[in-house]
């Protein structure tokens, strides 16, 4: 196999099927996102829920849309890194002003 040959085949992009099932994937999330929403028993950790279904969702559009599984790491890295950090702020944010406290979840546990 010549050098050419082998780099179109690690680079290969997702087929439609592949593309499809992620947008599957995404659209269930978003509707479990509304969900929460309106379930009074998730009110004390609406925020964390929203968070982690949101990173979720950013992982596979950047993963898959923008083809970032297939390309170099460190572009992975340039843009993991900045939402891990946005994610601390935010939840330090929370804990900061009262939004989201351990006896909130303590209480609705």
């Amino acid at each position: 196999m010549n050098e050419h040959a082998q780099a179109a085949q690690e680079h290969a992009h997702p087929t439609t099927g592949t593309y499809l099932a992620v947008a599957g994937v995404l659209t269930v999330i978003t509707l479990v996102e509304v969900g929460v929403f309106y379930v009074p028993a998730f009110a004390s950790v609406l925020a964390p829920v929203l968070l982690i279904l949101s990173g979720a969702k950013f992982a596979l559009v950047v993963m898959f849309y923008m083809h970032l599984k297939t390309d170099h790491k460190l572009f992975t890295a340039i843009f993991t890194l900045p939402l891990l950090i946005a994610v601390a702020v935010i939840v330090a944010l929370l804990f900061l002003f009262g939004s989201f406290s351990l006896e909130a979840v303590q209480a609705a546990a």
